[in-house]
């Protein structure tokens, strides 16, 4: 665990509305990025004028959580107390829709540093700690380029934030300005697209477009796009650009390879257009090497293909606490059916916990219910056979929307520290029962999840696109979390270790030379570099230096990241 994360910030943010107070007039470190307390930080009339420059669009950040503290401490001690506000927001704090409409609050609780936390006291301060200082909501590429500017002007550290959804803290930062493009929400139909690799039907999706939005639209048009589970996740964002998985994955493989081309503003402030042949380097980097590092994304245009009919299958088989060797050597069948299920066009989605076992769920698109009842048999006939008590449901439905909208609604995404790993499809044909081992170790004490797919023939070779090429050798991809406590941030800490010192190295056992997703990774691998870019680091390193060559944007485990550090008080320096 880095320093960063282990120490509590308590220095006041001398920050409240569009007021900056700077507490001291020290020089900032060589090297480093200035913070509110530098004397080289911008004034409040640089501020404004600022603020102006963008059309008044600089919101200042006041955490979501400050109404359960009786002070925000901004240098001004405002009092900011309000306990049904406080209440209402215990109760919607784990959900996406609680953090989207906040331009600097973190999904993932754990980067906010525990400061300014609805659990802790309401005489403890509310302070900035890990979130953000500024944001702009940037409706146009003007508007990032301003930004830009503004921040490499005055030395500021920059992050980039669309929806939040971000288990590696690449979303917000300390005594940072953020652009925040949640509300670039522009969709267009391309009826036909004529490019060099591909002709036909495409989306233009601004960088804010949420994934329940683009399938909506898609799906008035009688298409369907390659998207993610969550339907708040931003289509454009770090999800596209760190690979992205979802319902169609084991058909049309991932959403770094539907895309066509993206229109970028670089770290040099240039507003280009990427594609195959217009800076196909930069193209190729974004298509899966990774957010928030070579450039801001204003839109990107996607592969939409003919829409269809889906089946889809839910189980549940609880522990008991006396059939749990049976509920095991059922769930070791299961494992083995995978393979079949992907080549199938299935996508897989299994959990184990110490209550038991769930499929949540196999969806097949242009599968019938009969057909994918037939390909889970194998399990359901164990499941029978060992004398288990489960549920299994399972249906159909004519398009990919009526689908989607039939499945779990609710989406939890603020509860758990999280780590990850790619399991090779060799793997799981050549010794399952070692990886049910490991992940009846795991999920007997905490939860595992399993993303199952076959994304092998969703480019013509691994190396098409900047995703690590292990992806294309993956059955599936693992996650684990362990749950975070917001009365012990000692614990919550402690559980990360858990993750990387434990439960990962388990699965990394059976798999030495793997690979991770990037989007749903350990934020504390050391090795981050090849477990999640693979071979590709070096390429990706030598294109972020041609687009942004003052290394304006940073972000935890991105491309560069390797080459700056956050010292005890969050601020940004050169390594």
């Amino acid at each position: 665990m880095s320093a960063s994360r282990r120490i509590l910030l308590t220095s006041s943010i001398a920050v409240i509305f569009a007021i900056v107070v700077r507490v001291s007039l020290s020089p900032s470190p060589s090297q480093c990025r200035v913070i509110p307390r530098d004397a080289a930080w911008p004034s409040t009339d640089g501020w404004d004028s600022f603020n102006t420059s963008v059309g008044g669009k600089l919101i200042a950040t006041i955490p979501i959580g400050a109404p359960c503290h009786q002070i925000f401490s901004s240098g001004s001690n405002i009092s900011t107390y309000d306990q049904a506000q406080c209440d209402a927001l215990r109760n919607t704090w784990f959900f996406p829709e609680t953090h989207l409409v906040s331009s600097s609050s973190p999904m993932a609780y754990q980067f906010g540093n525990n400061t300014c936390n609805p659990w802790s006291s309401s005489d403890t301060p509310c302070i900035l700690g890990g979130q953000v200082v500024y944001s702009v909501n940037a409706t146009s590429y003007v508007d990032i380029q301003k930004a830009i500017q503004f921040s490499e002007q005055h030395n500021i550290r920059l992050v980039i934030r669309n929806t939040g959804h971000d288990y590696l803290g690449k979303s917000t930062g300390a005594h940072a300005l953020a652009i925040w493009t949640h509300y670039m929400k522009d969709i267009k139909l391309i009826e036909r697209y004529d490019g060099k690799n591909y002709s036909g039907p495409a989306l233009k999706v601004g960088a804010g477009v949420e994934g329940i939005e683009a399938y909506e639209f898609a799906s008035a048009n009688k298409l369907m796009v390659v998207g993610g589970n969550c339907p708040t996740v931003g289509l454009a964002g770090g999800f596209t650009q760190g690979g992205g998985h979802g319902h169609l994955a084991s058909k049309y493989g991932l959403s770094a390879d539907q895309v066509l081309e993206w229109e970028v503003v670089t770290g040099t402030g240039e507003h280009v257009i990427a594609n195959s042949e217009s800076h196909p380097d930069l193209y190729w980097a974004l298509r899966g090497g990774g957010g928030s590092t070579f450039g801001v994304v204003v839109s990107m245009t996607i592969k939409a293909y003919p829409d269809t009919f889906f089946s889809t299958a839910y189980a549940t088989v609880l522990n008991d606490g006396t059939n749990t060797d049976a509920l095991w050597e059922a769930v070791g069948v299961f494992i083995k059916t995978l393979p079949r299920l992907v080549d199938s066009g299935v996508y897989v989605v299994w959990v184990a916990v110490p209550f038991g076992f769930l499929l949540m769920p196999a969806i097949g698109p242009d599968l019938h219910q009969n057909d994918l009842d037939e390909l889970l048999q194998p399990f359901t006939d164990k499941l029978g056979e060992l004398g288990l008590q489960y549920d299994y449901q399972s249906w159909e439905k004519p398009t990919f929307l009526a689908n989607y909208q039939s499945l779990t609604a609710s989406w939890n995404v603020s509860d758990y520290n999280l780590g990850g790993r790619l399991i090779p499809r060799s793997l799981i044909e050549e010794n399952p029962q070692a990886f049910t081992d490991a992940v009846r170790f795991i999920g007997s004490q905490t939860i595992i999840s399993g993303v199952t797919f076959n994304v092998d023939k969703g480019v013509a070779s691994p190396n098409d696109v900047a995703v690590n090429p292990y992806f294309r050798k993956a059955l599936m991809g693992i996650s684990l979390g362990t749950s975070v406590d917001y009365t012990n941030w000692t614990a919550t800490l402690n559980g990360q270790d858990i993750i990387t010192n434990v439960f990962l190295p388990k699965l990394a056992a059976l798999a030495p030379q793997g690979g991770a997703y990037l989007n749903e990774a350990d934020f504390q691998a050391s090795d981050f570099k090849s477990l999640f870019y693979g071979p590709h680091y070096d390429k990706l390193s030598h294109i972020k230096s041609i687009y942004d060559p003052n290394d304006i944007f940073y972000a935890r485990t991105a491309v560069g990241s390797d080459r700056w550090f956050e010292d005890a008080e969050g601020r940004l320096c050169k390594v």
